[in-house]
């Protein structure tokens, strides 16, 4: 279960994070990651429209993204967040097919950051 102080709740933070981010997309998720101060826990918000699907589907995708994402938090429990747009993909997707796309895509968005960081600090 993904905490409390891990869960991305503000429209501003879901924003600067989404405009400010580094992305990548995979077939079924797109995740947008950003550096925080190392201090701040990570948080991770999700984005899950309509187009995937009813309530019920909706709902089960995003459970599945939570549980995914709390690795995330385990690996990177400060200076991270994190937002996953759900594709209308990810509806039809099976569990194995979500953990593939989230961790490769989270993979290419970390090594992302580390070049941006170094980028920055040379």
């Amino acid at each position: 279960m993904l905490a409390t102080r891990n869960r991305m709740r503000t429209s501003a933070a879901f924003s600067h994070t989404v405009r400010s981010g580094v992305r990548n997309g995979r077939r079924n998720v797109v995740l947008y990651v950003v550096s925080t101060l190392s201090e701040e826990p990570s948080q991770i918000g999700f984005i899950v429209s309509k187009a995937i699907g009813n309530a019920v589907t909706r709902n089960l995708v995003k459970r599945r993204l939570r549980e995914i994402a709390v690795d995330t938090v385990r690996r990177h429990p400060y200076g991270v967040n994190v937002v996953v747009r759900a594709l209308p993909a990810s509806a039809a997707a099976s569990w194995g097919e979500l953990v593939n796309d989230y961790q490769r895509a989270f993979s290419k968005v970390e090594s992302g950051l580390s070049a941006s960081a170094s980028g920055t600090a040379g």
